[in-house]
């Protein structure tokens, strides 16, 4: 908990500092929307609406700063831009109320909107670690403070997030933290200072801890998936396995018997309530994408009793429970297929990365990177897969980081980029004379 005055100076300073560095002014609306401090904090200013004075900020900063020079276009920039265009589209056309459409409507078009932004100051390797410290920190801070929880509490409580915000519901606090698990290994990998290094082990322990301390099996779940992809991924995999047993067995010792019972329902899916519930929701949500196949019934509408009722009489409103059939549901199947193109542009870009570094250690953290980020959307793809986690700007900001990263490489000066199993860059990218050495890279 802090107080509100500390944040107000804080933010302050930050703002001040955006005006001539739009990059600073970045940093502060991503910590807003990550960590959401104000919900932690009390006093007159947790009401303040910080990101958009960051917003704002980070706008006339790049206006006196003169930088970005121009807005990148990769595959990443364009589908988002794509899928802007299907949310407003499907916005005007929505069944769902006003009071509920719009506040998510304005959160989407923001926070994916200032994504672009944050692609095209993602310049050098320096910025994309700053940012990736940020994500850690934001996140993290939860893991670290919900691993303390269990400690002292025997994990007799779940552990929650932030309230009002994407991550406030345990399950979904899960996979947030699942998603930056990750992300500190790579911040370990990279990290200079033994100290450090220990700290984010450390951090990691209690993150892990307060996964299995949310009680959410959709967690249980994701972590057994990027668990196994993790160890198939690891060049030393006995170490690897012996590492990950350990971790788990010291975060199951600390958990009571009713976790274990709660855990054991996944087998009998088929008579959980809880289960079934999401199970029709999904069917619901199928049912309403049918009927209107180009919108959906417009953002949040499963949440919505009167679009239910235009398509079921006798349903109540739930969230979605599902990345995939939120979507759906919401936008409808061109929005859908737009979403999931972003996922495997994700894919696709941390392969190359780890393609294109392979074998120089020199470009070690752009490897580190992509196998970490691969990690990370295991966790999102399946953990979300049961939970309503349509548009994590966390997430979301992951993928956008690789897209920079993709852009770097295809843009800096490189050499044998085409011997490197990676495609040649088209002539139309082509800005410095071949041979060139790869200045920015490595920095």
């Amino acid at each position: 908990m802090i107080h509100a005055f500390v944040l107000g100076a804080t933010m302050a300073i930050l703002l001040g500092l955006a005006g001539m560095r739009p990059f600073v002014g970045l940093l502060a609306f991503d910590w807003i929307s990550f960590m959401n401090p104000q919900q932690v904090s009390w006093g007159l200013g947790a009401t303040v609406p910080w990101a958009q004075f960051a917003a704002l900020a980070t706008v006339i900063g790049c206006l006196v700063a003169g930088e970005p020079k121009r807005l990148p276009i990769n595959a990443m920039t364009v589908l988002i831009a794509i899928f802007l265009l299907l949310v407003s589209i499907s916005t005007a056309y929505a069944l769902t109320p006003p009071q509920q459409l719009y506040p998510m409507y304005l959160l989407v078009v923001k926070s994916f909107g200032f994504m672009i932004l944050a692609c095209a100051l993602l310049t050098t390797r320096k910025r994309i670690h700053a940012l990736i410290w940020l994500m850690v920190l934001s996140v993290g801070y939860y893991g670290v403070r919900g691993g303390l929880f269990v400690l002292l509490t025997g994990g007799v409580d779940h552990v929650y997030g932030p309230p009002n915000t994407m991550i406030g519901d345990n399950n979904q606090l899960a996979v947030a933290l699942l998603v930056t698990l990750p992300l500190m290994n790579y911040l370990r990998k990279q990290s200079e200072h033994r100290l450090v290094r220990a700290g984010l082990v450390a951090a990691m322990a209690l993150t892990l801890i307060a996964v299995v301390g949310t009680y959410s099996r959709g967690g249980l779940l994701a972590l057994g998936a990027m668990t196994v992809f993790l160890w198939w991924n690891s060049r030393a995999k006995l170490a690897a396995a012996l590492a990950l047993i350990v971790g788990l067995g010291l975060a199951l010792a600390v958990m009571p018997p009713q976790w274990a019972h709660r855990m054991n329902s996944i087998e009998h899916y088929k008579t959980d309530q809880s289960a079934e519930e999401r199970i029709v929701v999904w069917r619901e949500a199928t049912g309403m994408a049918m009927a209107r196949p180009f919108v959906g019934g417009g953002l949040n509408a499963t949440l919505s009793p009167d679009v239910m009722h235009r398509f079921y009489p006798d349903a109540r409103q739930r969230a979605a429970h599902s990345i995939w059939f939120g979507v759906l549901g919401d936008l409808g199947f061109p929005a859908l297929i737009v979403w999931t193109a972003m996922q495997i542009v994700g894919v696709r870009n941390a392969w190359v990365m780890r393609q294109y570094a392979r074998g120089d250690p020199t470009l070690s953290w752009i490897d580190d990177l992509g196998r970490m980020a691969q990690v990370s959307i295991v966790a999102f793809l399946v953990g979300g897969s049961f939970l309503s986690l349509s548009y994590y700007d966390f997430y979301f900001m992951l993928l956008m980081i690789l897209a920079a990263v993709r852009t770097m490489i295809a843009t800096q000066p490189l050499r044998g980029i085409a011997t490197r199993g990676v495609e040649a860059l088209p002539p139309w990218r082509a800005r410095v004379p071949a041979g060139a050495e790869r200045r920015g890279l490595a920095r």
